[in-house]
């Protein structure tokens, strides 16, 4: 789930991931910041979110690493092909 708050000038996206199964941990990756993993925050509620902050009109292709092997999708975008025989989230701000 993604929320976005825009300011005018700056655009807060909230990513969250809502896991079916038991997780360890959940890490973001995207064009943003070269594909590094970030480590998203687990709340009580067994969600993991992280917010980061964009300039109004970009585009950018993500994903969630969850347990370091498996690469999510984010349901509220549209899905790409990678050069890696799966899929991109693909956000517009």
């Amino acid at each position: 789930m993604l929320t976005i708050k825009n300011n005018g000038q700056k655009v807060w996206v909230t990513f969250t991931y809502s896991p079916t199964n038991t997780v360890d941990h959940v890490a973001i990756s995207g064009e943003w910041n070269e594909w590094k993993e970030e480590p998203m925050k687990q709340k009580k509620s067994g969600d993991y979110y992280i917010t980061k902050v964009f300039k109004p009109g970009d585009s950018f292709q993500f994903g969630y690493k969850v347990n370091g092997n498996d690469w999510i999708t984010e349901e509220d975008c549209t899905s790409v092909p990678s050069p890696y025989e799966s899929h991109n989230s693909l956000v517009t701000i």
